[in-house]
């Protein structure tokens, strides 16, 4: 079972012309899960970002695997995969009624503010720790 869990309704406007959750509202759906497990792990973007560190995501490959309408409420499962020297990936699903309606594996690299790859801090392995893929 995913380490963290962010339930999100759909709105109207995040529709494409279709009547279907718009592909772009997917990616933003995954980054506020990532964000907010961030936030639940002590390691919010703004206190990351003031003590010098930044996460820059370099890879994205998302599957989009069933429709998605307005109303619906979807889960974004988030789990941490790997936490490397200067680089994490993480492995998500969008969830509707248990079923995976999209999936997402991303890799982004820790970076200092001037956005040049440095090694994680020492405490980001040990505050992910629970979020990590069993």
């Amino acid at each position: 079972m995913p380490a963290h869990r962010f339930d999100v309704k759909v709105r109207f406007y995040e529709l494409d012309p279709y009547g279907h959750l718009n592909h772009s509202a997917y990616i933003q759906f995954f980054e506020t899960g990532r964000v907010e497990l961030l936030e639940q792990a002590g390691m919010d973007l703004e206190s990351f970002a003031a003590r010098g560190y930044r996460f820059v995501v370099n890879r994205i490959h998302t599957s989009f695997d069933r429709p998605v309408y307005a109303g619906d409420t979807v889960t974004v499962e988030t789990e941490v995969v790997e936490l490397r020297r200067a680089s994490s990936t993480w492995r998500q699903r969008l969830v509707r009624d248990g079923e995976a309606v999209a999936r997402q594996e991303l890799r982004a690299a820790i970076t200092g503010n001037d956005g040049k790859p440095v090694r994680a801090p020492a405490d980001l392995a040990e505050a992910l720790a629970p979020y990590f893929a069993q």
